[in-house]
């Protein structure tokens, strides 16, 4: 095995955007697809982390950029600046993760055929809307996402499989939230899991999270159980 990266340059409303892309080179051909969407602070080493893993997996692994190229939170406060407009645009967003997904799809060592997309955090809000707007892909996984409905796309049909990771105690998704979320995919007609930890909170897959009174904390358990439920979804959807 041998997992390489390199940089990648879009754009989208004129804003340079910079993804990672990582494969492993001693597989021949190319592969299918997936996105990992990042947290908001922007596409850190984290991201580029987990598309390693999924490149030692056997796919192409991209972590993409939302807010451009270099942009990168470093307090509560910043991390809230750069999320708030996509937050507040869903359309934009959607917008700007198509962008994304196109600019993945076209690249020499990825069958855009097989795609998929994983997302931590803001970026599992990210990957339910783009499932939500119908970007056309296999799956999309949310890890400790946020799950609020962007409510410019109601009425759609979700053709892309959805696997849902909460942490039960997580302070910025209600229980009434996961419910929400429930009822939302199932009249969207879609193929949908919801997996909840008991004792876990938000940022559970993220080591560096150990912010109690802010509900962010790392639990190895849950992380290693989710990457394995994970794991078999993107194996049972992009074979």
């Amino acid at each position: 095995m041998a997992i390489e990266t390199k940089t990648i340059e879009y754009t989208h409303n004129g804003t340079v955007l910079e993804g990672v892309l990582a494969t492993d080179r001693s597989e021949i051909g190319k592969k299918p697809l997936v996105m990992v969407a990042h947290a908001w602070a922007g596409r850190s080493d984290f991201e580029v982390g987990i598309a390693k893993d999924l490149a030692g997996l056997g796919f192409a692994g991209f972590a993409l950029d939302l807010y451009g190229k270099g942009v990168l939170g470093s307090s509560v406060e910043e991390n809230q600046t750069l999320m708030t407009p996509f937050v507040e645009d869903r359309a934009f967003l959607q917008d700007r993760l198509k962008s994304a997904h196109d600019a993945a799809c076209a690249l020499d060592d990825v069958n855009p055929n097989k795609t998929a997309s994983i997302g931590y955090c803001f970026g599992g809000l990210c990957v339910l809307d783009m499932a939500r707007a119908g970007i056309k892909q296999d799956g999309v996984v949310s890890f400790h996402g946020l799950l609020g409905k962007p409510g410019n796309c109601d009425g759609n049909s979700i053709s892309s499989k959805v696997l849902i990771m909460h942490g039960w105690d997580d302070p910025m998704v209600s229980p009434q939230d996961v419910v929400a979320v429930s009822e939302e995919l199932t009249q969207a007609n879609a193929d949908w899991q919801l997996h909840s930890f008991g004792q876990t909170m938000h940022a559970f897959t993220n080591p560096n999270a150990n912010d109690p009174d802010f509900g962010t904390v790392y639990n190895p358990v849950a992380e290693q159980r989710s990457w394995t439920m994970c794991s078999e979804f993107l194996a049972e959807i992009l074979r």
